[in-house]
């Protein structure tokens, strides 16, 4: 099993997450996002050009979340457990928060960019699109703060993949301005403070510091 990618990378941090939680072997192979991932040989495993890309024998998957969905799926009897088996009606609560994390994604992942990246490259950041996207994301954090009162996680009372899709974004954001969203809401700021302190979160953490 090998995993083609760059641990600043949020899509590639979703992956290796997810593969600490299940606790099976595999080799990274990292990619120099300085064009590496434009190049022939990258673009035969994601024709897209984008991390990560996933070998396992012949199968040759991207995009992040189906790379999780199949991990979890063919290695469900191991390490943590990331899905919801039983009925459909359970499947199905499942399913919704993973959805639920494309509402969280857009403003998450702007924001993530204006107040992170451009500042790592020496960029201005872009205070109208800061405020806009900050409101927006309230309102998602609105519903989950409302969600996770009744529920210790997205999903139901374990962790899941719709709870581990969310860590790249707020690892980044808890590193902003952005963190008054998430600290000001009580069940949301719980939750938080729970899946960042995961041990398999902690090793792709290492892992960008092994990299600095």
């Amino acid at each position: 099993m090998e995993v083609h990618g760059n641990p600043f990378s949020t899509s590639t941090q979703r992956v290796l997450a997810c593969l600490y939680e299940k606790d099976v072997e595999f080799q990274f192979v990292n990619v120099d996002m300085a064009g590496e991932h434009k190049s022939e040989n990258f673009l035969l495993l994601n024709p897209f050009g984008q991390v990560p890309a996933f070998e396992e024998g012949d199968l040759k998957l991207f995009e992040s979340r189906a790379i999780t969905q199949y991990i979890s799926q063919e290695y469900n009897d191991k390490g943590t457990q990331l899905l919801l088996p039983g009925s459909n009606k359970t499947m199905a609560v499942l399913q919704l928060w993973k959805e639920e994390a494309h509402h969280f994604n857009p403003p998450s992942t702007k924001l993530v960019f204006e107040l992170h990246y451009k500042p790592f490259f020496g960029m201005a950041t872009d205070a109208a699109v800061v405020e806009e996207s900050e409101a927006e994301l309230a309102k998602v954090l609105d519903v989950y703060e409302a969600r996770l009162a009744e529920s210790k996680y997205l999903a139901c009372d374990h962790f899941t993949l719709a709870d581990l899709h969310h860590l790249p974004n707020i690892q980044y954001l808890m590193g902003s301005s952005a963190k008054k969203l998430f600290d000001s809401r009580p069940h949301v700021s719980a939750w938080v403070a729970v899946i960042t302190a995961r041990p398999a979160w902690s090793r792709v953490l290492d892992m960008q510091k092994q990299k600095l």
